[in-house]
């Protein structure tokens, strides 16, 4: 019979790790996030590569001040305004909107690529790790006997419906804008709304399924 951590154990480590992650990136913890980024990482190269050169909030101003001037005019300046005194005033042309500083526009991009690759690799180290410790490291293509009674027991339509299931799993994260790391753990710590209804909608269709697979068939 398979030993589990106790429960209040595992929820403390899904919270450091949650909170950590957060705290140290300023971003949220996703992993289907995550390898949808290392899968396309040529596209996401390039991404990192432009945002780099505007990594520099000076350089950033400038360059918005240059499309600005290219669109409506090196000289075009606000219209004139009255002032209590009754003259007008018209503001200078050196009159800009403060420039976003380096840290929050960092806070704004992605995590970096390299991060999101060490994090997918932590998961396969990390669970390897823990089987080795306790002695259950085994190399297997099937999901046990409990899948085999429940599901099907042949080999190839085992796979198949692994495969199948995959698919949807990342259809249904692509639709849903994150999976249960996303949403579960650190959207509703997050408080988001939209975290909080993904999370009970896909809890809830696992609570019915489990129902149905123990109960009824």
């Amino acid at each position: 019979m398979t030993e589990y951590w106790p429960w209040w154990a595992g929820a403390a480590g899904l919270a450091l790790t949650t909170i950590n992650y957060a705290v140290t990136t300023d971003r949220s913890f996703g992993v289907s996030g995550a390898w949808d980024r290392v899968l396309n990482w040529r596209a996401e190269r390039r991404v990192e590569r432009v945002n780099a050169q505007f990594a520099d909030a000076g350089v950033l101003a400038e360059a918005l001040a240059a499309a600005t001037a290219d669109q409506f005019g090196a000289g075009s300046a606000a219209p004139a305004r009255p002032t209590p005194h009754g003259d007008t005033r018209t503001p200078g042309p050196d009159v800009r909107p403060p420039a976003p500083t380096s840290s929050s526009m960092t806070s704004l991009l992605p995590a970096p690529l390299v991060t999101q690759a060490a994090l997918l690799l932590s998961i396969f180290v990390g669970a390897w790790v823990a089987a080795v410790a306790s002695g259950r490291f085994q190399l297997r293509l099937d999901m046990g006997d409990a899948f085999r009674q429940i599901v099907t027991d042949k080999p190839a339509a085992m796979v198949g419906t692994l495969f199948v299931g995959g698919v949807l799993v990342g259809f249904g994260t692509r639709l849903a804008g994150g999976c249960s790391s996303g949403h579960g753990l650190n959207g509703c710590g997050r408080l988001q709304p939209v975290s909080m209804v993904a999370t009970a909608v896909f809890f809830g269709t696992g609570i019915l399924v489990s129902f149905l697979l123990w109960k009824v068939i």
